[in-house]
């Protein structure tokens, strides 16, 4: 946890650009105030111990300035650290991890068993508002199952699927109560009652900040933002449309598509702006949402 600042021991000059760099978040505190915010939390910024705690005073300062934040988590690294100890193959069909009916016990074991509680806990660190639930609870989510296209052929992904229904009732309770939902990315089978689906943890936070009328959906990735000609690192898009993603979507990277599939679906389902920033920044969630600039990349209605 960051010491508390002491005024004291603060420069006048010090003390200046704290209170401009206060100031310039003014504007973005009107327009996010009493405003949903969903955060999809996952990748390098789950795994380092500093960027854990730095992502849990993020979310908590947004619920201190009255912003209403909900967080929805995978936990991919996890997984696969998981699998590996307990000698569980793992499988990848098109870039996709294939599910086996041994696997979910696994996913659902360490998303709502380890990452949830542990993400809870960090939070609660800072005030008594955070509240675990996961894709199954209240039947929050509901999936069903994909395959995935190789040559022209559908592959099984075995228990993978993709969130057909979503049921706010719970999330906006808990927001009624000023708590913060953190919520594990699994569902359902809406076509298998009593089976758990592993879910894409970008899509969810989508399909959720589409159904809960949020105000904005920020994306947690592995790099800086999006870029419109990879690997050209001038070419970092900061902002752009709707329309234009669309046109971009055909020339992405694989491992960009779900992340800018899961803005561009937000966007287009009535969210005001879809940001994806890069989780390796502590605080990145504060300046993307604080700062004139942002970081990464954002996405609005064309």
């Amino acid at each position: 946890m960051t010491p508390p600042i002491d005024l004291q021991q603060t420069s006048a000059e010090e003390a200046e650009f704290k209170a401009s760099t206060l100031i310039e978040s003014l504007p973005w505190l009107k327009q996010y105030r009493d405003q949903i915010v969903v955060v999809k939390y996952g990748g390098n910024a789950m795994i380092s111990e500093e960027l854990q705690d730095a992502f849990a005073e993020d979310i908590a300062y947004l619920r201190y300035v009255g912003i209403k934040p909900v967080v929805v988590h995978g936990g991919g690294p996890q997984i696969s650290n998981m699998l590996d100890r307990l000698a569980i193959p793992s499988e990848f069909k098109g870039g996709y991890r294939v599910t086996s009916t041994e696997a979910i016990s696994v996913v659902r074991m360490v998303l709502t068993g380890q990452i949830n509680p542990q993400l809870v806990a960090k939070i609660n660190s800072h005030g008594p508002f955070a509240v675990g639930l996961s894709g199954e609870d209240a039947a929050l989510f509901g999936g069903r199952r994909r395959g995935v296209m190789i040559d022209g052929v559908e592959e099984s992904l075995g228990r993978v699927g993709n969130v057909e229904k979503v049921d706010p009732t719970p999330v906006l309770d808990h927001l009624r109560a000023d708590r913060i939902p953190v919520i594990a990315g699994v569902a359902p089978d809406l076509d298998n009652p009593g089976h758990t689906l592993n879910i894409n943890a970008d899509a969810a936070a989508s399909a959720l900040a589409r159904s809960l009328g949020a105000k904005k959906l920020v994306v947690l990735t592995d790099v800086p933002g999006l870029y419109a000609d990879w690997p050209n690192r001038d070419s970092l898009v900061s902002h752009l449309t709707s329309s234009e993603l669309r046109e971009l979507m055909p020339k992405l990277e694989s491992g960009m598509i779900p992340k800018m599939q899961a803005c561009l679906d937000a966007v287009d389902g009535g969210v005001q702006k879809a940001s994806i920033i890069d989780g390796r920044v502590p605080h990145s969630v504060l300046v993307e949402l604080f700062t004139s600039n942002g970081i990464g990349t954002e996405v609005v209605a064309a």
